[in-house]
């Protein structure tokens, strides 16, 4: 083989992400603009009043007019209009840059759903730099914002990781990639045919480790099982440098093969370089104002002395993270993260970091209260969340996004492992505590009870909210529903509506929960799920506007999901509809900035299915409770909250007295099966 030609490298220099991040930031360099907005600390609230109702998009899976591309879907006006009908401020459009890798000069598919970016262009596949700007112009116009994604972590195998393999200037700083001498190269795999690069065996890094190559096997990666091994360490086929030299290298991949990650602390610094020119990219050409971090955790990796490698939580993480979100709100957007790690990471990586974080607290608590009908481990991750130090109104509390159902349980999984915790009259160390919680999840939302769920590794479980729900109230053939039984299911939507927007902080959902989705038969995306990936059931296409009711499945190939509850256009003139009833929701939510309160007690409950929190209301507003039943059976108490004796509690959402507080202070909480209300103080 012949060096690559002057020609080849010159073409992969102008497609790579680090050269067209050099070129952005000449924007800011020596500018005045960089000196108009705080940065250093994290403006949580000042983020979710830029919007507090956001709408998580997922490009692949949404259905167009015949003709249109997703982007121009995604800015249609009459969609931005229902969603301020609604009470929705914010599109959060999912990855939409050109993601997958590169062949000599052949772009190839994305393996991640567009989280393995190769450029800062918009993919085609989902239209054009002028329909994103448009799309931005039109959620201003209704006072909207659209939020786009960046990875911090990691790369496809494109234009850089290329120049990387060839050894080229500083693109192998980019990546935690070690070349092996061709002396220990049959300490590596042979590279199938047809392969790039083959994955290490357990044995191989050991190897590896011992020569002093590698930090060797990691504490925690993502899609790893026995068995499936598709993490940790890939070795590469030989490949030809720029100067004539053959070399393997192996790098380091948390996720997928065709997912490289990132060496945020090589001398060149090209990681931050790429990732930072990414993120302005966002804010001044496609005319973003808030960016999600990806899988921001997993920023920093170190050998540990017997075990395996450092490589979430790392301070290293903090760091970068720090970093991205200072030079952000310097630009004047803001930041949010995925961060599913213990709550004490939560917490050190928002000190100065991203604004907000998604709820990977309570998130899978809330879940775990549906499938009970008791809400004692949700009131226990609220407790854990307060004794941490973090504010509710810094979260971003979800419904369904295109990942799993996660069950990691993270914070009992490692630094909390053995600690001792109370729950259900009984002491567990955190370990036995997480398992419980798991096996019963499982059980409850997978197999013979609920076929339409798949687990997803060992992670959690693919579905859709409404498949959920379905398995929790043990509705077992979805795609056969009674009438009564798709009732029950919207009750409960509801009702975990209820539980993400009646606290403070942001309340997010997608398209799958607008048009209550259920997932798709797995025969129906068998070749997606060929390597193991099961989420493609939860992630079937949706048509928002109704604007082609006949199209199997969206321009991306995913088949239309069976959906319970109609466009927005069909719901939006149905008074009883999941949107409409979503309506009053928001309405009253915005009305008394529920989104800005500070939370001040989340009191126990004698009725084993009731959640309340308490707030304190922004401007003087008052004092406001969210009372839920998670249980399949009414409830009728008095809650303890030290409000004014005999003063009147106000139902919210109808505007009517609901009840009058006791003499000591308790607040009458009369509630039907999976239900809830919002109670205002009237003094």
């Amino acid at each position: 083989m012949s060096a690559p030609s002057e020609e080849t490298i010159r073409w992969l220099v102008e497609q790579s992400m680090l050269q067209q991040a050099r070129r952005g930031a000449v924007a800011y360099s020596g500018q005045g603009r960089m000196w108009r907005h705080p940065y250093a600390e994290a403006q949580p609230r000042a983020a979710a009043a830029k919007a507090s109702v956001w709408f998580s998009a997922y490009p692949a899976s949404v259905i167009t007019r015949p003709g249109d591309s997703v982007l121009a879907a995604l800015g249609d006006p009459a969609l931005w209009q229902a969603f301020a009908a609604i009470g929705i401020q914010a599109l959060h459009t999912g990855p939409m840059k050109r993601a997958g890798g590169v062949t000599g000069r052949e772009l190839t598919p994305t393996v991640d759903g567009h989280f393995d970016r190769i450029g800062l262009e918009i993919d085609p596949a989902f239209g054009t730099a002028d329909e994103y700007a448009a799309m931005s112009r039109n959620a201003a116009a209704n006072d909207g914002v659209v939020i786009d994604d960046i990875v911090p972590g990691h790369t496809g195998k494109g234009p850089d990781f290329r120049l990387a393999e060839m050894g080229y200037a500083d693109y192998p700083g980019l990546y935690h990639m070690v070349e092996i001498a061709e002396a220990d190269w049959d300490l590596l795999p042979d590279v199938p045919q047809g392969k790039d690069s083959a994955n290490l065996s357990p044995e191989a890094e050991d190897a590896l480790h011992a020569c002093g190559y590698i930090v060797g096997r990691l504490s925690r990666v993502i899609f790893y099982e026995p068995g499936i091994k598709e993490t940790n360490w890939s070795a590469t086929r030989s490949v030809e440098g720029v100067d004539g030299v053959q070399r393997r290298w192996v790098y380091l991949h948390y996720f997928k093969e065709g997912q490289p990650t990132l060496n945020w602390l090589d001398p060149t610094f090209a990681a931050p370089r790429l990732v930072i020119g990414d993120a302005l990219h966002s804010l001044d050409t496609l005319g973003a104002g808030i960016l999600r971090l990806d899988a921001n955790g997993f920023l920093g990796v170190e050998a540990r002395a017997g075990g395996p490698a450092w490589s979430e939580g790392h301070p290293l993480s903090i760091t970068a993270n720090q970093l991205i979100a200072g030079l952000v709100r310097k630009a004047g957007g803001f930041t949010f993260q995925e961060l599913n790690l213990t709550v004490d990471d939560i917490a050190a990586m928002s000190q100065g970091g991203a604004d907000l974080s998604y709820d990977f607290i309570t998130r899978p608590a809330y879940h775990h209260a549906l499938v009970t009908g008791d809400v004692e481990f949700l009131r226990l991750m609220l407790h854990t969340m307060h004794a941490y130090d973090i504010d509710p109104a810094s979260l971003i509390h979800a419904l369904q996004n295109h990942d799993e159902l996660t069950l990691e349980l993270v914070h009992f999984w490692t630094l909390h492992k053995d600690d001792e915790i109370t729950y259900q009259g009984r002491t567990w160390t955190g370990g036995e505590l997480r398992e419980s919680i798991r096996s019963l999840m499982y059980e409850r939302l997978t197999g013979a009870h609920a076929p339409h769920n798949l687990r997803f590794v060992t992670n959690g479980v693919a579905c859709t909210t409404a498949g959920m729900i379905a398995a929790a109230l043990g509705i077992g053939d979805v795609w056969n529903l009674t009438p009564e039984e798709a009732e029950q299911i919207r009750r409960a939507h509801l009702l975990l509506a209820m539980y993400n927007a009646l606290q403070p902080g942001v309340f997010a959902l997608s398209g799958w929960d607008l048009v209550g989705a259920l997932p798709l038969p797995r025969a129906a995306v068998e070749e997606l799920m060929a390597d193991g990936d099961t989420r493609w059931i939860n992630r079937g296409a949706y048509d928002l506007m109704g604007v082609n009711p006949s199209a199997p499945a969206s321009a991306a190939g995913l088949p239309k999901a069976p959906a319970l509850y109609g466009s927005l256009v069909e719901q939006l003139q149905q008074p009883d509809s999941f949107a409409v009833q979503l309506q009053r929701l928001l309405r009253m939510r915005a009305q008394y900035r529920l989104y800005a309160a500070r939370q001040t007690a989340v009191p126990q409950t004698a009725s084993k299915g009731l959640l309340v929190m308490a707030h304190e209301l922004p401007d003087g507003l008052g004092r406001q409770a969210t009372a839920l039943n998670f249980g399949a059976q009414p409830v009728n108490e008095v809650v303890d909250l030290g409000w004014t004796p005999r003063a009147t509690t106000i139902d919210m959402l109808n505007g009517q007295e609901d009840g009058t507080v006791t003499a000591t202070g308790g607040v009458p909480v009369r509630l039907e099966s999976y239900s809830g209300k919002s109670l205002l103080l009237r003094e």
